[in-house]
């Protein structure tokens, strides 16, 4: 398909009740670009789900849950028990969360009280002086058990309460926190114990009990992890499921709140490629049961589009072997929808030119594996979409590196079998089918040499013609009738590059330059130079020399000129295509030639020409191939798309609904 896919405006009317499953079947078929809307505040419903995927998310990362693998492509909209669920599950595992920091917390107070507590055990200083202590607060007295009981839980973490006999106790807290324990104390009748005077140190009792704590502290925080992992294992697949549910309907939301809107209907409207409609419309009709109103308009009969304030959008529809280069088109811009894709003869000539320029049939196989690693192994998952390059001009270079018969740089590999081929073939066995390399001993390989590099500029005149082409359609196709016969990538244009072909073919070929060549080479010049007011004075616009006649003519002579040396370096620019070829093969008959002479040179030698061949190779591969893939893009964008990307259009970008982060 040389052209894109056709594409239909769409006006549609939704009940309220529909519009979820509507905008869910449209996300998930990804058919509908929608027309142009205004940015909304963000709505109460909107902020709702909002904080509901935050919450899911919160309580995810705390149990270890990856919310960015992909999961069941099936997943809707919210039932009406998902909101129930997602709280359940959540209030779980955020229980379980509040009880993990608690414990550290008291686990890490208890820690420092113990570090304090050492450092002062052993000191023979008299205990009141302890109350001097800076992170320590201590309370020695006697309380009646049920007393003991009370002042442990209303304190909580907030102190350390050790019972020193049956109805004595030392109660240690921060020195933020002793009001609190001081007040916690008259509550329960606390009676203090005046501490004798002679007694030096801290009771050996509240370090064993100190200890005790943390230790028990220790295997709660041990239990909470067990617990986390089975509620991983019980609850992440629900939470994924949940978190992309909401996700949907976070999207949703977003969308119909710039739809216009009744109390009981949305409208809205979108551009869906041609071929999709009739099915848009049975699937449609059948999950409203019929209640959806739908106008189908083609591009002309739109009033943004007749106005020219909006541009169709371009849908490609290509196979997989194509597909894989339209990064390379839409990188440079879309084409204008009406016009010829340029996509198919992208991929053809991409691929030609790099199997030229890198041509190794060992080092095209390594390419090769890449595209498959790249298309099949969840690793590479992210370099998915250069796998069809990748195996593309992995083949490419292969069957390239089987004509020079060059296998990871290595000449003689396929001596024998191209021999055979050869032989059957053309009757005569030949070492190697093409010589880029011109070497001593191998007769005729410069004549061969200047045949190779006609070949690529070959490939450029067919390249800048299709170029020419290609704009001459689109010209007609979108009615410019005046670029499309008199301008240089016009019908004078394309005129005048192939007599110039003709004359230097004849030339070339024992001709000589006749009469009849200047009006050959005249007439399309004088077309380019007078275009604009032959058009002027067909179309009877005025004035016909719209800035003057000095203008005219120095505007004329710069076209004139620049058309001249635009098709000669254009054309000549292929040459680099050889040059590349050529440097390939210097550059891989250096790493054979090394190894070769330190192969013959015993151990050390054999182990040097191993590591001169790997890395060698992955020089090669690595940044020749990178070379190569940027001068076949430059050529694809200055040679081919600068002769019809005059004007870009507007990539189809559809509404989608990703199950994925």
């Amino acid at each position: 398909m040389l052209r894109p896919r056709k594409m239909k405006y769409m006006e549609l009317t939704v009940l309220k009740s529909d519009i979820d499953v509507v905008l869910e079947y449209l996300g998930k078929k990804a058919v509908m670009q929608f027309g142009e809307t205004e940015e909304v505040p963000e709505n109460f419903a909107a902020a709702r789900i909002r904080h509901i995927i935050d919450r899911i998310y919160n309580a995810g990362e705390y149990a270890g849950i990856d919310f960015k693998t992909k999961i069941d492509d099936n997943i809707s909209v919210p039932g009406e028990d998902a909101e129930k669920k997602t709280d359940s599950i959540c209030s779980v595992i955020e229980k379980l969360k509040e009880i993990e920091r608690s414990t550290f917390l008291e686990k890490q107070r208890i820690r420092e009280t113990i570090n304090e507590t050492k450092a002062f055990a052993k000191m023979n200083v008299p205990f009141s002086d302890f109350e001097h202590l800076s992170y320590l607060t201590l309370r020695v007295g006697r309380l009646e058990p049920k007393g003991l009981s009370d002042l442990r839980e209303n304190m909580g973490n907030r102190a350390v309460v050790i019972p020193l006999d049956d109805n004595r106790f030392l109660a240690a807290c921060s020195k933020k926190g002793r009001f609190a324990l001081d007040s916690q104390l008259k509550k329960v009748s606390y009676e203090p114990v005046k501490i004798p005077e002679n007694y030096r140190g801290i009771p050996s009792e509240m370090m064993v009990n100190l200890n005790e704590q943390h230790q028990i502290l220790e295997k709660k925080i041990a239990g909470i992890i067990i617990e986390k992992e089975k509620i991983h294992s019980l609850y992440a697949l629900d939470l994924k499921k949940l978190a992309s549910s909401w996700r949907i309907a976070l999207v949703i939301e977003e969308i119909k709140s710039r739809f216009i809107t009744t109390d009981s209907l949305y409208h809205f409207s979108g551009w869906t490629p041609a071929d999709m409609v009739e099915m848009l419309t049975k699937d449609l009709s059948q999950i409203t049961g019929s209640r959806i109103a739908l106008k189908i308009l083609s591009p002309e009969e739109v009033p943004s589009i007749k106005e020219g304030k909006e541009k169709v959008p371009v849908a490609m529809k290509h196979s997989a072997f194509v597909k894989g280069f339209e990064g390379v088109v839409f990188s440079y811009g879309a084409p204008l929808y009406g016009t010829i894709d340029p996509t198919p003869l992208v991929a053809f000539f991409f691929t030609l030119m790099f199997g030229i320029m890198f041509g190794d049939a060992g080092q095209g196989f390594i390419l090769l594996l890449l595209g498959i690693f790249t298309a099949k192994i969840k690793v590479f998952s992210n370099f998915k979409k250069y796998s069809t390059p990748l195996i593309s001009v992995g083949i490419s270079s292969m069957i390239m590196g089987f004509l020079a018969g060059s296998v990871f740089t290595n000449e003689m590999l396929l001596v024998a079998p191209t021999r055979a081929i050869t032989g059957a073939i053309f009757g005569q066995p030949m070492d190697r089918i093409l010589h880029i390399l011109p070497l001593a001993g191998t007769g005729g390989s410069i004549t061969k040499l200047l045949y190779f590099f006609g070949f690529t500029i070959a490939i450029g005149i067919v390249i800048n013609s299709l170029g020419l082409i290609i704009n001459i359609f689109n010209r007609f196709s979108l009615k410019k009738y005046q670029s499309a016969i008199f301008s240089k990538t016009g019908l004078a244009g394309l005129f005048l590059f192939w007599y110039a072909l003709f004359i230097t073919v004849k030339i070339f070929l024992g001709g000589s330059f006749k009469d009849y060549d200047f009006a050959g080479i005249f007439i399309p010049l004088f077309f380019i130079f007078f275009g604009h007011v032959i058009w002027r004075l067909f179309t009877k616009e005025k004035p016909i020399l719209e800035n003057g006649i000095l203008a005219f003519i120095m505007e004329g002579f710069v076209e004139v000129m620049e058309t001249v040396s635009t098709f000669f370096s254009n054309t000549v620019s292929f040459l680099r295509v050889g040059a590349f070829a050529l440097a390939h093969a210097v550059f891989s008959y250096i790493v054979f030639y090394f190894t070769e002479v330190l192969a013959h040179s015993g151990a050390a030698g054999t182990l040097s020409a191993a590591l001169i061949m790997i890395i060698g190779n992955a020089i090669i591969i690595t940044l020749e191939g990178l070379i190569v893939a940027i001068q076949v893009v430059r050529l694809q964008y200055y040679e081919f798309f600068n002769k019809f990307f005059v004007e870009t259009g507007v990539e189809f970008a559809p509404f989608r609904l990703k199950n994925k982060e």
